[in-house]
């Protein structure tokens, strides 16, 4: 990565890191709003999720950072203020720190242990992805930073993500660029939502079909059809990661 994808953190890191602690009230604020639409009544936030590990062989794909991923990278930021680390290390730490985490990440790694990617990835558990082994992969989201719908953490529904335009960008623009700069990772989207914008990225010719592990429900405790739909769709996953593995060997 250069230096010049990291401008935004360059801009708001002494910001973050002079804060006197790390609250809700004292992020979701003035001084990190991006943007905003008033109408449809949606804010964007600033949040350290820059890093793009480049070398990933795969990449999970959320729809954007919730709440408490936005505390928790700022805290990483802000405990990083009197260490010796350039952008670049304290963004990966981000990704590490904060994606996916709390009971989400351990239903997103047992599906994906259940699915065998671990053993594709000469693991012995997908929860290594998130530590010792974060260099195979790439954590991102349809919207690179927290949104908020009337004060609440966007869900991908209301109002529709590819049918506004302060949302859709993000898919068309910043997510594309991601994915263009990696070496035909296996893209796991969380979720009907993200899958419904990977495949929007899809028909653009953007991305190839061949990449995409459709089906994957999203890891959320409060998914009430995740072990339903996991079920469902676990045939035609295990098909995709056998043909994805075998072609890039």
């Amino acid at each position: 990565m250069t230096i010049a994808n990291y401008s935004k953190f360059h801009q708001f890191k002494k910001l973050i890191q002079s804060l006197p602690s790390v609250s809700e009230s004292s992020i979701v604020s003035e001084q990190f709003l991006l943007e905003k639409d008033e109408k449809k009544r949606l804010e964007i936030y600033y949040a350290p999720f820059e890093y793009i590990n480049e070398r990933a062989k795969v990449v999970i794909v959320g729809i954007t950072p919730g709440l408490n991923q936005m505390e928790q990278s700022y805290w990483t930021v802000f405990n990083a203020k009197n260490k010796d680390e350039d952008a670049e290390l304290i963004l990966s730490h981000v990704k590490n720190d904060s994606s996916f985490e709390g009971p989400m990440r351990k239903n997103l790694v047992s599906m994906l242990d259940e699915l065998g990617l671990h053993q594709y990835l000469g693991l012995s558990s997908t929860i290594e992805l998130f530590n010792t082994a974060s260099n195979l992969v790439h954590t991102t989201s349809v919207i690179t930073y927290p949104v908020f719908h009337q004060g609440k953490n966007y869900g991908g529904t209301t109002p529709n993500l590819l049918k506004t335009h302060i949302l859709k960008k993000y898919v068309t623009e910043q997510l594309a660029t991601e994915l263009e700069q990696m070496d035909r990772p296996l893209v796991i989207p969380l979720g009907v939502k993200v899958e419904k914008a990977i495949n929007y990225l899809v028909d653009q010719k953007i991305l190839d079909p061949n990449l995409i592990l459709n089906g994957f429900p999203h890891p959320s405790g409060q998914n009430g059809w995740r072990k339903r739909h996991f079920k469902v769709a676990k045939e035609k996953m295990l098909e995709k990661l056998r043909a994805h593995f075998q072609s890039n060997n």
